[in-house]
């Protein structure tokens, strides 16, 4: 290859990494794909794309395959099948915001392989579309031209639970647009719930608009051989179903005639979309995904993925662009890597529906934790994303929760757990559900209510979204007031630590919840209940650091001398500008938990070696400084290189061994995001996007 030549393919390479570049360091403990909501998320959880099939965020296979024909020789780009095929070289692969890039060659050939997602939060329109691009980019890297072909196959294992279940497929005229489609035989419409399941209703939908595709329902493994022997695909559609997803695996197959590929960069793209037809059950209201809220139906939806495909591919480039340098710049490129990795998963694990009204409202699952929907201690480390991208958002997760509160059905003092079991928000049923206090949060959810309310307001600059909630948000207050400075034996969010009594972090997040409500008074113009329980947050402040302090550094529990804990809840004394606490409370903590890291990061507390991510960055958002802040940040990049957990993030994992302790694809990897709202001017000018988007 000529010096020109290998510096024109050098050059075209960089220009294409663009935002990728600061993420190239990170290997992933697993690579987002298609990651869209709980059910249509698909991952690589290896090193290479073709050392083993895409999952499904549970685990359980979903491989979609991709092969390119290089002048007559076939590749594959993901996917260990067809065997005896081998693989094209993985040169890089580089994670960023809203698309994951593979660096692929072989045969003379340069392949970019983009998965985007452009599920942008301030653009409510696109976060809640269902709808995935998968994007080849070729390019000679040797001078001379090649015949190529490209190969996508999405087999049934993506519409249904278990693949014993029965599925149908069609094809779908629109125009000269290619459109195949495939779900369930049953269509069992929300009525499977839980946690380790996976979608069988709805529809797989795969459409191109480019020119040179041709498309067949096929047996997977026939659209293999077909297209290893002519780059074509069987003539006519396979017309033998129903049949279980596992007998001679259906699948929708693509292919593309790239022709004649040179120095000049060729590019095609196929959509991946799924509808669901309904999302979630609320309060036993069936409710459509926030896309259809208008009357959009799957046609319309995918018309538009092929019309605005260039134009929002375009825009998530840009938008990944100026959010990774504005990460980079506040936390450095460690930093930036760690929440480009968390961004999609985070979204991913939530669904935005349309209220009977058209209002946007917005569900997390609990993933691999206990399948609970609209948990109040998912939300609450979640929000930082949402409050920095996009208020409207945050507010869609809390409603739910308010609205459900104020029925006469919940009869407690304290804010509930949760809405139910995912897809089914339809009470509580965590802890006791609504018969007993047993097993309930009552501290914990009562003041990560009153703290997110209060961030909502203190962004919009008034409190109009919690006047029709009023009378809940004071019955939590006074429950704080009474219940809040030393808390009796309960559960935290931290759950799988079980009850403790005397919990001093807990209580740091009472009082600081005490102080939130005070000033959501203040903004709702109540200037007696403000100055009262604004009064009580600072007396509860001074008395808790007497019962706290334990020489050096704080408590875990106000009655064990010897013990320590991190103090992350108090991150929102200084987010809402509430200053009850004296800094030097946390600069005494951050002072004493370096000398507590390990290899894999900081302990959540003295009682084990395990440790939560969101909380660790929380914890590491108290620093005063850029190098304690990354001294903390450093571990974390370690382990996420280094873990032998080959898993979507997770964010509770051992900070000896690396190794996974539970949890996996969570929303609350959104908490990473709290950094950039500690930067009052990083976190106007992005919440300021939110407001002025369509």
């Amino acid at each position: 290859m000529r010096k020109s030549h290998r510096l024109l393919a050098f050059v075209v390479a960089l220009l294409l990494l663009g935002p990728f570049l600061s993420a190239q360091g990170l290997r992933a403990p697993a690579t987002p794909l298609v990651a869209v909501d709980p059910y249509f998320s698909v991952w690589s959880f290896a090193d290479r794309l073709t050392d083993e099939g895409t999952r499904h965020w549970t685990g359980k296979p979903q491989p979609i395959s991709l092969q390119a024909r290089i002048d007559g020789r076939v590749m594959r780009l993901a996917g260990r099948d067809p065997r005896g095929v081998p693989a094209l070289e993985q040169v890089s692969v580089a994670v960023g915001p809203t698309t994951t890039r593979y660096e692929l060659r072989g045969g003379g050939v340069g392949i970019t392989l983009d998965f985007v997602t452009p599920a942008l939060p301030h653009d409510l329109e696109w976060a809640s579309r269902p709808v995935t691009f998968v994007r080849w980019t070729l390019r000679s890297i040797d001078g001379a031209p090649h015949q190529v072909a490209l190969l996508l196959t999405a087999p049934a294992h993506l519409a249904v639970n278990t693949t014993d279940q029965r599925v149908v497929a069609s094809r779908v005229k629109m125009g000269n647009a290619q459109v195949l489609r495939l779900g369930s035989q049953d269509q069992p419409v929300l009525a499977r719930w839980g946690d380790d399941v996976r979608i069988d209703w709805g529809y797989l939908y795969v459409a191109s608009g480019d020119p040179g595709v041709s498309s067949s329902i096929a047996a997977q493994g026939e659209a293999f051989a077909s297209f290893a022997r002519e780059s074509s695909l069987p003539v006519n559609d396979d017309v033998d179903f129903p049949r279980a997803a596992s007998v001679r695996t259906p699948a929708l197959a693509f292919a593309i005639d790239a022709g004649a590929v040179g120095g000049t960069a060729v590019t095609r793209q196929l959509v991946l979309a799924y509808d669901d037809l309904f999302s979630i059950e609320f309060l036993n209201r069936r409710l459509r995904p926030y896309w259809r809220r208008n009357g959009a139906d799957a046609l319309a939806l995918i018309r538009t993925a092929l019309e605005e495909g260039p134009a929002i591919i375009e825009r998530a480039r840009q938008y990944d662009e100026e959010l990774m340098r504005d990460l980079e710049q506040a936390g450095g490129a460690k930093y930036a890597a760690l929440v480009a990795l968390a961004h999609r998963q985070a979204l991913a694990a939530q669904k935005i529906v349309a209220d009977v009204d058209g209002a946007p409202l917005m569900f997390p699952k609990e993933n691999f934790s206990n399948g609970c929907i609209g948990t109040v201690d998912v939300i609450y480390p979640a929000a930082p994303q949402l409050l920095l991208l996009n208020v409207n958002l945050a507010k869609a997760t809390l409603k739910p929760v308010l609205e459900y509160a104020s029925l006469p059905r919940w009869k407690f003092p304290f804010a509930p757990h949760d809405l139910g079991t995912y897809p089914l928000a339809n009470g509580q049923v965590y802890g006791g559900g609504e018969r007993t206090e047993e097993n309930q949060m009552p501290v914990e959810e009562s003041a990560n209510m009153l703290i997110l309310v209060d961030a909502v307001a203190a962004i919009e600059g008034n409190a109009t979204f919690a006047e029709p909630y009023w009378k809940q948000l004071a019955a939590w207050a006074d429950f704080l007031a009474q219940k809040g400075l030393d808390p009796e034996n309960q559960l935290c969010t931290d759950d799988f630590a079980g009850h403790l009594a005397h919990n001093a972090n807990l209580s740091v997040k009472a009082i600081v919840g005490l102080g939130a409500f005070a000033d959501l008074s203040r903004r709702a113009g109540r200037t007696a209940e403000s100055a009262k329980y604004l009064a009580m947050a600072k007396d509860f402040a001074r008395r808790w650091i007497d019962m706290a302090r334990d020489g050096d550094h704080f408590k875990l529990t106000f009655d064990r001398a010897g013990t320590w804990s991190q103090k992350y809840n108090l991150v929102w004394d200084r987010l809402l500008g509430l200053n009850l606490f004296p800094p030097e409370i946390a600069r005494t903590e951050v002072a004493y938990y370096k000398t507590k890291l390990q290899p894999y990061g900081l302990p959540l507390d003295s009682r084990r070696t395990y440790t939560k991510l969101d909380w660790e960055l929380w914890t590491a958002t108290l620093a005063e400084n850029r190098a304690d802040f990354e001294a903390f940040v450093d571990p974390l990049y370690r382990w996420m290189n280094e873990t032998k957990t080959r898993v979507p993030l997770t964010d509770w994992y051992d900070t000896v061994s690396g190794n996974q302790e539970g949890f996996q694809a969570r929303s609350v990897v959104g908490g990473v995001f709290i950094k950039m709202l500690s930067d009052p001017a990083v976190a106007k000018k992005w919440q300021g996007r939110a407001a002025g988007a369509r």
